[in-house]
């Protein structure tokens, strides 16, 4: 009859429903969680070539009167004679902790040592372009832009000249062929390296690896941005050291803010390109 339900048929409970919608959801989340995860796995392609020539390279004596444990590290590193590094550009691969989210990056860092540089980052999901962080030091004023903000001041001035002599560990001659840097001894493992800021003297305690003289960490106090009131420790960290285009250096550096516990940079490079043409290049845009 109309209206009557075939006696063969049972209508389905609501809480069934409410079940399949709630696996179909989650399942559905799951999915799209497993695609972001698969994304951030995805490693990009390497930054396109600079087409910029490594310059020739001249050499001096390692000095007189270093502390033991950085007298050895050059040695270890180069022999008796340091080369004199002008400008230098460091670009690879690695991974960056963005809002508590780890991506894939790859990089650009470029110096004119000890006064200048120039970082380009492309953070990428899926090997593809989500985001780029530039940010320049240049005559002891720092700029970071960022997609949606940027950033400037002296305590972002602060921590840009501390990466200006930290990130000279992919070519430390440098802290001893530049006249304003200068060491104190610690112990057999460990010295203090003074670096100018401005009128001022900041300092990074560099600690070597008893058993090969390389060094293993760098830390100094650093402001985390414009509105920090107070200096954290930062750790920058060579896991190894390699040959890269003829010339020793850290091959993984990882970067840490010592109240967050663990990196939130690890840093995997594929190219250094010593004393080039920066003139230009340094306050340019782009990679």
């Amino acid at each position: 009859m109309r209206g009557m339900a075939d006696p063969g048929t049972r209508p389905v409970p609501r809480h069934r429903h409410g079940r399949r919608r709630a696996a179909c959801t989650l399942g559905g989340a799951a999915a799209l969680v497993g695609v972001g995860w698969v994304g951030l796995r995805t490693a990009p392609k390497a930054l396109p070539d600079t087409r910029l020539t490594a310059g020739p390279i001249t050499t001096i004596a390692v000095p007189d009167g270093l502390p033991a444990p950085v007298d050895r590290f050059y040695r270890t590193l180069y022999g008796d004679e340091v080369p004199i590094v002008e400008t230098a550009v460091i670009s690879g691969r690695g991974q960056m902790r963005i809002s508590g989210i780890t991506f894939p990056v790859r990089y650009r860092f470029s110096h004119v040592a000890g006064h200048h540089y120039r970082h380009h980052i492309e953070v990428t999901w899926f090997g593809r372009r989500l985001l780029t962080v530039d940010e320049w030091f240049l005559d002891g004023t720092a700029r970071l832009e960022l997609p949606f903000a940027m950033m400037e001041g002296p305590k972002i001035d602060q921590g840009a000249n501390l990466a200006l002599w930290a990130e000279a560990g992919w070519f430390p001659s440098i802290w001893v062929t530049d006249p304003r840097s200068g060491w104190e001894s610690i112990d057999a493992t460990s010295a203090r390296l003074l670096v100018p800021f401005g009128d001022e003297t900041e300092e990074l305690l560099l600690t070597f690896d008893a058993e090969t003289g390389l060094l293993r960490r760098m830390a100094s106090m650093r402001y985390k941005g414009q509105e920090a009131e107070h200096r954290t420790l930062w750790l920058n960290e060579a896991r190894d050291w390699d040959i890269l285009d003829g010339a020793p250096a850290p091959r993984t550096t990882t970067v840490t803010w010592a109240d967050e516990g663990t990196p939130w940079a690890r840093l995997r490079t594929e190219e250094v390109i010593l004393n080039a043409d920066l003139e230009r290049y340094i306050g340019a845009h782009g990679p």
